[in-house]
């Protein structure tokens, strides 16, 4: 596992990186907070990255976002201090582990391991909903399909639904392409709804 630590102190850092080694981590770099960072950290592709901001600004959390939206992999965020806002923010930013006042080597796997949890949590609820959503869309075109096919042909519903299942069936498409189609040629042949 490749472990990035992003730090502009070297002795937080140590502090770190201590605490992996002697957690069984090898594959692990430390990048200061300055410059270029945020392509340096896309380039280095690393599976987790934990942070050591000290006092956190809003600029590092607009700046942590970035990192967040960029890598899509478990952050964990050590602070010194902090208030309700900089959580709020952190959270909003994809930060999986936020701690405040907690940076001693023996807490480092524990924190990692929670940070990956919760990411891997998070990432399947998310590819949950967005399943979820993209099967109501199809839901909804077929519904729509369904209603032309009805209207245009004096079919009841059962029998709408049969037909575009079968037509699918017989070209090895799935049925909210059939439907997708039906629609874009009613909509070409001047249909109206």
């Amino acid at each position: 596992m490749r472990i990035v630590i992003v730090d502009d102190s070297g002795l937080r850092a140590t502090v770190l990186e201590d605490g992996l080694r002697e957690a069984g981590y090898d594959d692990i770099q430390l990048v200061p907070p300055l410059g270029a960072w945020v392509a340096k950290l896309e380039r280095m592709a690393p599976d987790v990255v934990l942070m050591d901001l000290g006092s956190p600004s809003r600029d590092s959390l607009e700046e942590m976002l970035a990192v967040s939206r960029a890598l899509a992999r478990p952050i964990a965020m050590f602070v010194d201090q902090s208030d309700d806002q900089m959580i709020g923010a952190a959270i909003d930013a994809g930060v999986s582990a936020y701690v405040v006042d907690g940076l001693r080597k023996e807490r480092v796997k524990p924190i990692l391991d929670l940070a990956i949890r919760r990411f891997n949590a998070f990432a399947r609820m998310q590819a949950d909903l967005d399943e979820a959503r993209s099967a109501l869309a199809d839901r909804k075109t077929i519904d729509r399909a369904k209603a032309l096919l009805m209207k245009s042909r004096d079919l009841p519903e059962p029998e709408a639904y049969a037909l575009l299942r079968s037509t699918a069936m017989n070209q090895g498409r799935k049925i909210v392409e059939v439907a997708e189609a039906l629609i874009t040629a009613h909509s070409l042949l001047g249909g109206t709804e």
